[in-house]
């Protein structure tokens, strides 16, 4: 993963390009200063990046299930990155995206953990497996529940984050509106002969402010506000204690006086609107997302949507719109699936396995980029599937009662305090057809009749086919050394390809073969080749050498030249990257995804264009 940051900080332009980063359950999120200088087509190259591209004012890289672990490698790549982005100029659409993204985002695993949690529990209560006045359930639902109870406290804390601010002075306003005394006095308040409350003067207008979204965010961004125009203003012997005083004197009161009152009344108006349009046409409703929410997703645009469903959850107690996403969810996962039993190819049918596991529990990306996007028709079928499947979830009209990822664990979260209702089966039935739908027809006109055609009548491969194989000329003189002993264990394991390992005896890269230059690293450490006959490999000078950013390479090519055998596409210092501090073991790779075999034909020293790989067919 080391290696794979590295190559992923170098393809958006290194670290000073990056103005901010977070990640979502499976791509990175980039905003950067100049989008101009990634290299979305080099990291498309990379094996572990199902995509790269830019939308909604980032530039997102899909990893998968893995992300997490890629993100914590780049942080440290990153350096000591403040909020850039807080003077950043963009569109006010795409900042909205970036916003709301980067306020819930964090909060999203726990909470789909947490809904899932509710779910469950309601649906062993309908079940009669347990009883609400068992320790058990109590327990399970304080653990389930609490996240919830206290949603205030937590985008308090992502939204001073977001703002700029100090997230704990947001995160204690956001305690402030869930605090016990606060809760009794609203209770208290519905007793006609209590007195009203005031604050100095001013009347406060008590409402319970548990699992509410938009009065913290609206707060947050005040006592932002009020932090950043105070603390410059301020002694140094005095400012860390007067600033977070300052922000809680005044922003509590605040808000219970003004900003939570009037964010409520927005936030229930809202959903009340919502449900309007929503009863007035529910299944066209249910069509449209179940047909677009995967498109959505593509483009990073499904975020905006994410306060709709949490204001719905705190104004009416349920939400709508999010059972009408498990179709399109499904969708994919059984497009996918039905890509897994039409193809031949070993890996393939692996790959979209994985997908469909992936797919079932929520996390469509996998399915997407990997198997049903390239090939177009699969990804197709799952958006009619999700279209059908979303149609009659909404002529059902379903809700769901706690918010989560759509997924097969969704439908527990859809059972209301009654019980099992018509609900609850129209979704799980709707939720099939998407799946089974999507399934059936890329089964059956998933791949074009053409390829069908070539697929059937191809005659399997031959043991001489197998054996078969061709040359591949050194770019570099040097010493040849085994893949497996670099130090570097991405290169290593052989998870950026198969080749060998060189310790250069000059500064020089020339082209093993006649094709084309299939990309450039814009710090010239590393490129890709494709040769005419299809052969794709990866020449890496050195270990870590992105880290230069440029200094002591000289590229004689750029991306997309052609190239003939024994063309100079570049030249290195070698002596002045070594005194630097860099391992000068340089790599070699075949980068064709599923390549068979590759085998060094000597470990002795090669000169340039002398036979180094053996390619089998």
């Amino acid at each position: 993963m080391d290696i794979l940051a590295k190559l992923i900080v170098a393809g958006v332009g290194g670290k000073d390009n990056i103005l901010s980063l977070v990640h979502c359950a499976t791509r990175l999120r980039f905003k950067l200063r100049n989008p101009g200088l990634a290299h979305a087509e080099s990291l498309n190259n990379l094996p572990d990046v199902l995509i790269a591209l830019e939308s909604g004012g980032q530039f997102q890289v899909v990893i998968g299930n893995r992300v997490a672990e890629v993100y914590a490698e780049i942080q440290p790549l990153m350096g000591a990155q403040e909020d850039a982005d807080k003077e950043e100029k963009d569109g006010l659409f795409n900042r909205f995206i970036s916003l709301v993204s980067a306020i819930f985002m964090p909060v999203l695993g726990i909470l789909t953990a947490s809904g899932v949690l509710k779910g469950l529990l309601a649906l062993f209560v309908a079940c009669a497996w347990l009883s609400k006045s068992s320790g058990t359930y109590l327990l399970l639902f304080t653990a389930s529940d609490a996240l919830f109870y206290f949603l205030p406290m937590a985008l308090g804390y992502t939204a001073g984050k977001k703002f700029g601010g100090n997230p704990l002075f947001t995160m204690a306003i956001g305690g402030a509106l869930v605090h016990p005394q606060a809760l009794r006095a609203f209770e208290a308040a519905k007793d006609p002969g209590t007195a009203a409350l005031d604050f100095l003067g001013l009347p406060v207008t008590l409402m319970n402010y548990s699992s509410s979204v938009m009065p913290i965010l609206f707060a947050a961004w005040v006592s932002c506000q009020v932090e950043r125009r105070l603390r410059p203003r301020l002694h140094d012997s005095v400012r860390n204690i007067l600033t977070p005083l300052a922000c809680l004197i005044l922003v509590v009161p605040l808000t219970f006086i003004l900003i939570g009152p009037l964010a409520t009344w927005a936030s229930q108006t809202l959903a009340g609107g919502i449900q309007v349009l929503y009863g007035f046409m529910p299944m066209l409703a249910g069509a449209a997302l179940g047909a677009g929410w995967q498109v959505l997703v593509i483009f990073g645009l499904h975020w905006g949507f994410i306060p709709l469903f949490y204001n719905n959850l705190s104004a009416l107690g349920y939400d709508t719109l999010t059972p009408m996403l498990i179709p399109a969810v499904l969708g994919q996962a059984g497009a996918a699936f039905g890509v897994m039993l039409r193809s031949r190819d070993a890996k393939k049918r692996a790959l979209a396995g994985s997908a469909v596991t992936s797919g079932l529990f929520g996390i469509t990306e996998p399915a997407i980029y990997a198997i049903n996007l390239p090939a177009k028709r699969p990804f197709i079928f799952g958006c009619v599937g999700g279209s059908l499947g979303g149609l009659f979830v909404g002529y059902v009209q379903a809700k769901k009662y706690s918010m989560g990822l759509a997924s097969i664990f969704s439908f527990a979260q859809l059972i209301p305090d009654s019980g099992i209702d018509y609900t609850v089966w129209g979704a799980i039935a709707g939720s099939l057809l998407a799946a089974s739908l999507a399934a059936l027809l890329t089964f059956f006109f998933g791949t074009p009749k053409a390829e069908a055609a070539a697929a059937a009548t191809a005659e399997p491969p031959t043991a001489v086919d197998a054996a078969s194989s061709y040359q591949v000329l050194s770019p570099i003189h040097g010493q040849p050394q085994p893949l497996d002993t670099v130090s570097d264990p991405a290169f290593a394991s052989g998870v950026l390809g198969k080749g060998v390992a060189i310790l250069p005896h000059s500064g020089r890269v020339v082209a093993p073969f006649g094709g084309r230059v299939k990309s450039l690293f814009h710090s010239c450490h590393a490129l890709a080749l494709v040769a005419d006959d299809g052969t794709e490999m990866l020449i890496h000078i050195g270990i870590n050498t992105v880290k230069l950013d440029g200094r002591h390479f000289n590229a004689h090519v750029r991306t997309g030249d052609a190239i003939t055998a024994g063309d100079l596409l570049l030249e290195f210092d070698r002596a002045s990257i070594a005194e630097a501090g860099f391992d000068m073991t340089s790599l070699v790779l075949i980068s064709n995804p599923g390549c068979p075999q590759v085998q060094p034909l000597t470990m002795a020293e090669v000169a340039e264009l002398a036979p180094l790989l053996a390619v089998s067919r």
